[in-house]
């Protein structure tokens, strides 16, 4: 599942993952981490960010908005970003995808020399060994291939939506009622 989508299925009973789209960052027999990619933290602005960091922001940064990126460590950032940037402490996800959680790159992005594309997620989706596979199975989850598109555009409202249509399947079909055939 690595560099692959999970799309919350209609009848995903949690509050914290109905309708929303995460990125796999990495899927292992140690279990799974992602990020959340549809949903902003509430009002906390890149700007803001930087100030509680003291790092000065040298580009116009009120564009970058800030994702929940799942409720584990809240507190914790993490950058998905384009393959053009690296560094040491970066996790490179797949041929077009890094994951990096270090101030260094706050500041190479403030600074201007940070990735071409990228957003930034405070907090992540977690499972332990096992347990993705299991929701899976049980129908909580669709994988969907991630694009660079819907991964990194700022357009959130459909973003749901966009990653079921990748699969060719109307949202509007899927039963909200689990079972097995």
């Amino acid at each position: 599942m690595t560099g692959q989508l999970l799309v919350a299925m209609p009848q995903m009973r949690d509050a914290r993952f109905s309708r929303t789209v995460i990125y796999v960052c990495a899927h292992t027999g140690d279990g799974a981490m992602g990020l959340v990619i549809n949903r902003l933290v509430g009002s906390l602005t890149f700007p803001d960010l930087l100030e509680q960091l003291g790092i000065d922001g040298l580009v116009n940064a009120e564009h970058i908005r800030i994702r929940s990126g799942g409720p584990v460590e809240t507190g914790r950032g993490f950058v998905l970003h384009s393959a053009d940037y690296q560094e040491d402490a970066t996790l490179q996800v797949g041929e077009h995808v890094g994951l990096t959680a270090t101030i260094d790159i706050l500041r190479d992005i403030a600074a201007g020399s940070g990735p071409k594309r990228s957003l930034l997620a405070l907090g992540y989706a977690g499972w332990g060994p096992g347990q993705l596979d299991a929701e899976i199975q049980a129908n909580a989850w669709l994988c969907v291939p991630a694009d660079d598109d819907l991964i990194f555009d700022d357009q959130l409202t459909d973003k749901w939506e966009r990653s079921i249509g990748k699969l060719g399947v109307d949202y509007k079909l899927l039963s909200s009622d689990a079972g097995r055939a």
